[in-house]
Order: C-alpha cells, then structure tokens, then sequence
C-alpha cells in the first residue's frame, strides 16, 4: 500500500469517528479545512511545485 493511500485511509477513519463524536459538519469542517488551511500557508514556489509534482504522479 501506498504512503498516500494510507494517509488517505486514516483521514477517512478520522473523519468517521469525528462524526460519530460530534455531527457531520464539525466532521467536514475539519476533513476539509485541515488540508486547505495547509495548503493555503505555503508560498507560491512550494504550491507551483506541489502542484508539479501531483501531475507528473498521474502520469500527465
């Protein structure tokens, strides 16, 4: 299994349990504010090369 494959399974598995703690937004709030706060506060030479990256590992 792959390292993002794995990371994706806990994010899953995380956000499953969020939800039965608390309700689904609070869940979604974090699944998805989590990775785009994250992704916000890198500079734009760190996004062009995240971005770089991602595309070469889809094989385009």
């Amino acid at each position: 299994m792959t390292k993002g494959a794995k990371i994706a399974i806990g994010g899953v598995v995380a956000g499953l349990f969020l939800w039965w703690l608390t309700n689904f937004w609070i869940a979604a709030l974090v699944i998805f504010g989590v990775p785009a706060a994250a992704y916000l506060i890198l500079d734009p030479a760190q996004r062009r090369r995240l971005r770089r990256v991602g595309r070469k590992e889809l094989g385009s």
